[in-house]
């Protein structure tokens, strides 16, 4: 019965990887070979599949954070070292050469709202950057003086409006890659000091 309790959490608790997991964690190894690191950080790991893979494929050790319960636990069955936090919130100062974000991006009418972890993971609020914009504030904190951001944005929350705020807080942003669905865009920013 645990087994089955389990799967149904997996299943409805924790966004899965999906089209925009894999487009972060391709972007993010494929980077992160011409400028290795040593100590990652994925925020919002959810299955830990962006940690496991970027981990697997760089060598780097990488953490893996989530708010929700469900997402760390099925993150360290995966073999993901995963703490349940919010955002950078418990993290030191100046410790990660490179982090890793899929954050919440979907606009979300505030009505419409639900109160469960998928709702959690995808809802971006009225204009997507609900979640992007503390998380932003915060990570420069968190970077190794050479560290780098790995961001997945959408075009339903706007590229230019987020490459704004992050040159707000001393970021440049280069986007590593784009792939177009029939409903939207996704792109990868690097984002560094």
């Amino acid at each position: 019965m645990t087994d089955l309790a389990d799967q149904r959490d997996a299943e409805t608790e924790v966004y899965q990887p999906a089209e925009d997991s894999h487009l972060l964690a391709e972007a993010a190894v494929a980077d992160l070979e011409s400028h290795p690191a040593d100590l990652a950080l994925e925020v919002g790991t959810g299955s830990g599949y962006v940690a496991e893979t970027v981990g697997d494929e760089t060598g780097a050790r990488v953490l893996g954070s989530d708010l929700n319960p469900h997402a760390c636990r099925q993150a360290r069955e995966r073999g993901v070292e995963a703490v349940r936090a919010d955002l950078l919130e418990p993290f030191r100062t100046g410790v990660f050469d490179a982090v890793l974000f899929n954050p919440p991006y979907l606009p979300t009418d505030p009505d419409d709202e639900r109160d469960d972890w998928m709702e959690v993971a995808l809802s971006g609020g009225e204009d997507g950057r609900k979640v992007i914009e503390p998380f932003l504030e915060s990570v420069g904190r968190a970077l190794a003086p050479d560290g780098a951001v790995y961001l997945l944005v959408s075009s339903l929350t706007g590229v230019d409006e987020v490459v704004g705020l992050a040159d707000d807080q001393g970021f440049s942003a280069v986007a590593l890659r784009d792939e177009s669905f029939p409903f939207e865009t996704l792109t990868v920013l690097k984002l560094v000091r």
